[in-house]
């Protein structure tokens, strides 16, 4: 089995955010993982190889930064890695890293690809749902168990409120995996060391034959700003007689919401 994973690097969650002189998130002052959702979707696509054979390419677009994660994700298990890296794709969206992506795995044997449900960054869940449309293949999102059949068919379940969801389909497809599908490993130092090792294939836009508006994006982000501090909460005290009056009276004059 052909196994794809695409994973992207993003700030670490428990990270301190900077804003830079021109609104941008000042990329210095944040520590980069691998994509907490991405984790999932590499160790699932690890489980499937130790189960069915087959081999795992993980594939990321982004910066020379980008390596740690892969390194981590060949760490874990994973057979193959491509950096898609072009300075011009810098200010690409989700259509943008979607193209690119779909112009790698165009030309690449698969027969499952695996994404997270979605970036702690951006947040929008795009990317997977894009590239399934560009390459023409069905789609499953927020997985919680796969199971791939021996006649190439897909028994994904999500949970949803008050039970659980079975789809089936055909592969190839395209499956989005949440938190909770599996149980993340974590290489040993010695695994980590020889996955820095192992060779990363680097292609371009040029290699990809795509031109930067092939990838330029459909929004612009203007800046970023934090939200206002909240203000300091108040402490009454006192009969509860008393208190309640005041309550009420701070609710309906102050925070004008009775």
């Amino acid at each position: 089995m052909n196994i794809v994973v695409c994973v992207k690097q993003t700030f670490d969650t428990e990270a301190k955010i900077v804003l830079d002189e021109a609104g941008g998130i000042s990329e210095q002052s944040v520590l980069q993982i691998m994509n907490p959702s991405d984790e999932y979707a590499v160790e699932e696509g690890i489980r499937l190889k130790e189960k069915y054979g087959g081999q795992v390419t993980v594939v990321t677009v982004g910066d020379d930064a980008a390596v740690k994660s892969l390194q981590q994700a060949l760490a874990m298990g994973a057979d193959h890695a491509v950096l898609v890296s072009d300075s011009r794709l810098k200010m690409s969206d989700s259509h943008g890293i979607a193209a690119a992506l779909s112009r790698v795995l165009g030309r690449m044997e698969y027969d499952i690809i695996l994404c997270g449900r979605l970036s702690v960054d951006g947040a929008n869940a795009e990317v997977p749902g894009r590239l399934a449309e560009r390459l023409d293949l069905p789609q499953v999102s927020l997985v919680s168990k796969l199971q791939v059949t021996a006649e190439g068919k897909v028994d994904a379940r999500r949970d949803i409120e008050g039970g659980v969801e079975i789809v089936e389909t055909h592969l190839p497809a395209v499956i989005t995996v949440q938190k909770g599908i599996n149980e993340v490993r974590y290489p040993s130092l010695r695994l980590t060391m020889q996955a820095r090792k192992m060779p990363i294939r680097k292609l371009g836009l040029d290699d990809l034959e795509l031109t930067p508006e092939d990838v330029a994006p459909l929004g612009r982000i203007e800046g970023y700003i934090f939200p206002p501090p909240r203000k300091q909460g108040r402490t009454l005290t006192g009969p509860l007689p008393e208190i309640i009056p005041e309550v009420i009276r701070f609710l309906y004059e102050e925070q004008k919401i009775l």
